[in-house]
C-alpha cells in the first residue's frame, strides 16, 4: 500500500505485526529513475519475496520486537535480491 503521506510503500512483513516502510527513494536507487507510486508497487509485486527477505533479515538482525514498525533501504533490499539469486542458482 502506498502511504502519500510519507511518501513510502509499506507492507506487514510475514509473521509480523509492525510496518515495514521502503521510501520512494530506495525505489529510486534500485530502479535508476525516481518512480511514481505505480512503478514502486509494480517492483514490489515482482520481487516480494526478496522484501519479505529483506524484511525479516533486518527484525532478525536488529533483534526487533514483535510489533515494532522497520524500514527498509536500497542496500537491505539488494542484499536480499543478491542472495535470493544465489541461491536460486544452487
Amino acid at each position: 500500500m502506498w502511504r502519500a503521506d510519507v511518501d513510502a510503500l509499506s507492507f506487514r512483513p510475514e509473521g509480523h505485526i509492525g510496518a515495514c516502510m521502503v521510501h520512494r527513494h530506495a525505489f529510486r536507487t534500485l530502479l535508476k529513475q525516481m518512480p511514481t507510486p505505480e512503478a514502486c508497487a509494480a517492483f514490489f509485486r515482482a520481487q516480494e519475496a526478496a522484501f519479505h527477505f529483506a524484511a525479516r533479515a533486518k527484525i532478525a538482525r536488529a533483534n526487533l520486537a514483535l510489533d515494532a514498525n522497520l524500514h527498509l533501504t536500497s542496500r537491505d533490499l539488494a542484499r536480499a535480491m543478491a542472495k535470493m539469486a544465489v541461491a536460486s542458482e544452487q
